[in-house]
């Protein structure tokens, strides 16, 4: 059995979504910048900031490693970058992956004073850049893509209406 594994661009509620998912299934959430965090000690984005992208990438694949070998009842958050990995694509084309996405008006608004290392300056401009980037390979690994531009309820709604469908 697969797990399931939410990818998306900053502030498009993988967190938040996970959380709520694994309450309505009683299982458990993990977010692997979390899992960073608790293997370097400091907060995910103070590692990129210090250590810089590549380092903190070969964190990220080592949290998503150890996240995919929990119960199958785990929702898995994931940092937004987790897919620039060739070696992450790989370790999720065999879960349930969806991809979170929502307008950039509505992520520049969730995240506020938010402090992102990769969206510090110019955020609308880096945000259009990432998405630019990451959009392929967001769909490369993804078996549906979920709006989050409203509620919870509807995101949690499309999930549980997507992850049906994929278990038939």
């Amino acid at each position: 059995m697969a797990h399931l594994v939410l990818v998306g661009l900053p502030g498009t509620g993988k967190t938040t979504l996970a959380q709520a998912l694994a309450e309505q299934r009683n299982g458990a959430a993990l977010d692997t910048d979390e899992l960073v965090a608790a293997n370097v000690g400091v907060a995910a984005a103070q590692y990129l900031r210090d250590e810089g992208e590549t380092p903190f990438r070969e964190r990220e694949i080592e949290a998503l490693r150890a996240a995919l070998i929990r119960d199958t009842d785990t929702v898995i958050a994931t940092g937004g970058g987790i897919v620039c990995s060739p070696e992450a694509r790989e370790l999720l084309s065999g879960e349930i992956t969806l991809w979170l996405d929502c307008d950039d008006d509505v992520i520049l608004a969730r995240l506020g004073d938010v402090e992102r290392p990769l969206l510090a300056e110019r955020p609308a401009e880096a945000l259009a850049r990432l998405r630019r980037e990451r959009a392929p390979w967001y769909e490369e690994v993804a078996r549906a893509r979920i709006d989050t531009s409203s509620s919870i309820e509807d995101a949690l709604a499309q999930v549980n209406h997507e992850v049906r469908g994929l278990s038939r």
